[in-house]
C-alpha cells in the first residue's frame, strides 16, 4: 500500500498564481507611484506585496520587467485610444481623440498611475525606453495603421506630441494658466491641431 498523497511541488496552482501576481502588480505601482523607477526595488515591492523577492522574479523578471507589466495595466485606457479614432467621422477625429486622452487625465483613477509612469520615464532612461516601446508600439503604431496616409506612423507621433505635452504641462508641471483652465476651453483649441497633425494636407 502506498500512503497518503502528498501534494505535488512546484508552481502553485492556478487561481493561487494569479491572485499572487495581481497582488505583486499592485505593489508594483504603488512603489512606482510613490518612489519612482530608481528608488523602486524588487526586495521593496516583495515586502509590500507579502511575498518572497523569489516570486516576483518569477512571475516577471526583472525591475524593468515589473514596470513594463505595470505600465501596461495601468496605461490600458490610453492604449485604447486607436479604437476612438475610427470611430464617426474623420473630420473630427481630432476631437475625438483629444477628448479621450484629456478625459484619462480628468480621471483621479487614471492619473494617479499615469503620473507615475511619465515621472518615472522624465527621471529615468530605461523606465523611458519601456514607456516608448509602448507608446510606440502599442498606442502610434495602431493609430498610424488606421490612418490612410503615407507619413500616417509621423502624423501619429506629432499628435501624440501635442496631447502628451499638453498632458505634461497642466497635469506634471501645472503650468498656468493651463493647469487650472476650462477643459473645455482647452479641448476646443488642442483638439484642430491634433485633427491638421492626422488629416491634414
Amino acid at each position: 500500500m502506498t500512503g497518503p498523497i502528498a501534494r505535488r511541488r512546484g508552481r502553485p496552482p492556478r487561481a493561487e498564481s494569479a491572485d499572487t501576481r495581481e497582488r505583486i502588480l499592485g505593489a508594483a505601482r504603488e512603489e512606482f507611484s510613490e518612489r519612482g523607477y530608481e528608488k523602486t526595488s524588487v526586495r521593496g515591492i516583495a515586502k509590500a506585496a507579502g511575498v518572497d523577492p523569489a516570486l516576483v522574479h518569477h512571475y516577471f523578471g526583472t525591475k524593468e520587467q515589473v514596470f513594463e507589466a505595470a505600465i501596461e495595466v495601468a496605461a490600458g485606457p490610453v492604449l485604447n485610444g486607436p479604437t476612438t479614432v475610427a470611430e464617426g467621422p474623420p473630420d473630427e477625429v481630432g476631437e475625438r481623440l483629444t477628448r479621450f486622452m484629456f478625459g484619462v487625465w480628468e480621471n483621479p483613477a487614471t492619473r494617479t498611475p499615469l503620473l507615475a509612469i511619465v515621472r518615472s520615464a522624465v527621471n529615468n532612461e530605461t523606465a523611458a525606453a519601456v514607456f516608448r516601446r509602448l507608446v510606440v508600439s502599442q498606442l502610434l503604431g495602431r493609430i498610424a495603421a488606421r490612418l490612410d496616409l503615407p507619413d500616417a506612423e509621423l502624423r501619429a507621433e506629432l499628435a501624440a506630441a501635442q496631447l502628451v505635452g499638453c498632458a505634461m504641462l497642466r497635469y506634471v508641471i501645472k503650468v498656468e494658466p493651463l493647469a487650472s483652465a476650462d477643459l473645455e476651453q482647452v479641448v476646443a483649441r488642442v483638439a484642430p491641431v491634433v485633427q491638421a497633425h492626422l488629416t491634414g494636407p
